[in-house]
């Protein structure tokens, strides 16, 4: 990469500005204070113990030998308001829009998107910063195993299609995301994310298939609770 770009590139870290503040320590005073701040925490509380998806995920990294702390690995901040959430490799930390996340069903979705994004780090040992593929893998497996592009959600957004709609959903907010993390062109990430779709597509560890809805996230889970009970008994 050239060097100029190397250090003009900021990684998205400017979608979240608090990640460079140090005003309030975590649980200091200063920060409880913060009501707002106490709407996300309870959000994200409701997410970890009650989505289907989130359970799966934090049970399958507990098994990578990656456990999952509420405290230490999830950060309620204010972001840019163009983006609800994002993973931050450096710190392996899960950053939460608090002032862009209002509904639980969207806390739902982030947590699941970027708690994907933490599996991958963990099991697959990304190289987010070097790799624009391993980026690109990643980002196609959480649109694609997070719940973003199910019927519902694109019902919402008036987003209609017939044939491999699914398939078109998840490309097109691969790309998007790509975009929003790195200064490189529409064509550079479309060839990109090209070129791995197929594989990470169709890579749906550790659901063991695409969750299209909450009832199929809940299916998956039962499943993977068993086969955890089957090994243990072994």
């Amino acid at each position: 990469m050239d060097q100029t770009k190397e250090q003009d590139e900021d990684y998205g870290y400017n979608l979240f500005p608090e990640r460079k503040k140090t005003k309030y320590k975590k649980g200091s005073i200063g920060e409880s204070l913060f009501t707002f701040h106490n709407k996300c925490q309870v959000m994200l509380h409701f997410a970890v113990e009650t989505s289907p998806y989130a359970k799966l995920l934090l049970g399958a990294m507990k098994n990578s030998g990656c456990a999952v702390s509420k405290e230490r690995h999830f950060s309620c901040e204010d972001c840019d308001g163009t983006v609800s959430g994002g993973f931050d490799a450096a710190t392996s930390q899960i950053v939460l829009c608090q002032n862009n996340i209002h509904q639980q069903a969207h806390m739902n979705r982030v947590v699941t998107h970027e708690l994907i994004h933490a599996f991958d780090h963990c099991r697959a040992h990304v190289d987010w910063f070097n790799n624009f593929k391993h980026l690109a893998c990643s980002e196609i497996r959480a649109a694609n195993l997070s719940g973003d592009c199910s019927f519902t959600n694109e019902l919402s957004r008036f987003h209609f299609g017939l044939k491999e709609h699914h398939q078109e959903c998840v490309r097109g907010r691969a790309l998007r995301s790509i975009l929003a993390v790195r200064k490189v062109s529409r064509e550079e990430a479309e060839k990109v994310v090209d070129e791995v779709f197929d594989s990470c597509f169709n890579d749906h560890t550790p659901f063991g298939r695409i969750p299209h809805s909450k009832k199929d996230a809940k299916f998956a889970y039962r499943d993977f609770e068993n086969r955890d009970r089957y090994y243990a008994n072994l």
